[in-house]
């Protein structure tokens, strides 16, 4: 909830997965897809995250994909994060 009030969209690693299991590294440019719901009145369940290697990561690093579960938990929740957190939203 505090993240939603800050307008940040929390999100879930798939279950038994990790930052450290999937390779990531901060050095990633993400992307994510399918929270262009949230603007027709729907919480999507997940969504698509592509993480793509930067000019600062090693050498050789590959693009990882997962689909993320979205941590908007009830409807008000959705309306914060819709208008770009608590503060704009009020």
């Amino acid at each position: 909830s505090n993240l939603i009030g800050m307008g940040v969209v929390p999100l879930q690693f798939p279950a038994g997965e990790s930052w450290k299991s999937l390779g990531l590294d901060g050095t990633e440019i993400i992307s994510i897809t399918g929270l262009e719901q949230l603007n027709e009145g729907v919480t999507p369940k997940t969504v698509r995250v592509v993480a793509e290697p930067s000019e600062f990561s090693p050498a050789g690093k590959e693009t990882v994909e997962f689909d993320a579960t979205v941590r908007i938990d009830t409807p008000g929740e959705a309306d914060y994060y819709r208008n770009g957190g608590i503060l704009q939203y009020v």
